[in-house]
């Protein structure tokens, strides 16, 4: 559904940096991730990139509390990673809901955005900021978000 340019590629690019944070299933926990996030801050990345990646990340960390951990304890862990080659930032969410059928929700989102609703525009917030979106189970059966974006062409 969307195009997925660095997927494979991030590994063959020169990291800049790279993080992980791991968090509890909390709202109030946004904050602090936002601070940690903001070591990102000062790498050659442009400014309007470095807030679609920050906005993205919030979409993405809410999605992971409001959804996919709707009713598991509060210490139940959700981690992220970011990693920032010279041409794209990389977030990376793990959680361990039941998981969705990604494509067809966010087909959905697109179709019919629900603009008076105070929420449910998550997917397609990081849809349109992002150059790729993927949601995935991995083998040790979390679901991860992978977000990139790409800011080669604006340096």
């Amino acid at each position: 559904m969307r195009k997925t340019p660095l997927s494979s590629a991030i590994e063959t690019l020169e990291i800049l940096m790279q993080s992980r944070y791991k968090t509890e299933t909390d709202p109030r926990v946004l904050q602090s991730i936002l601070s940690w996030f903001d070591s990102f801050h000062d790498l050659p990345i442009p400014q309007e990139i470095w807030l679609q990646c920050q906005l993205a990340l919030i979409e993405g960390f809410t999605n992971a509390v409001r959804h996919a951990h709707r009713g598991l304890p509060t210490e139940t862990p959700i981690e992220i990673e970011v990693t920032v080659t010279t041409e794209c930032m990389d977030i990376k969410i793990w959680d361990y809901g039941p998981g969705f059928d990604f494509e067809s929700v966010l087909s959905h989102k697109l179709q019919q955005p629900n603009l008076e609703s105070p929420g449910g525009r998550g997917l397609s917030i990081m849809y349109r900021v992002a150059d790729s979106v993927k949601y995935s189970k991995t083998t040790d059966e979390r679901n991860c978000l992978h977000i990139q974006k790409c800011f080669q062409e604006y340096l």
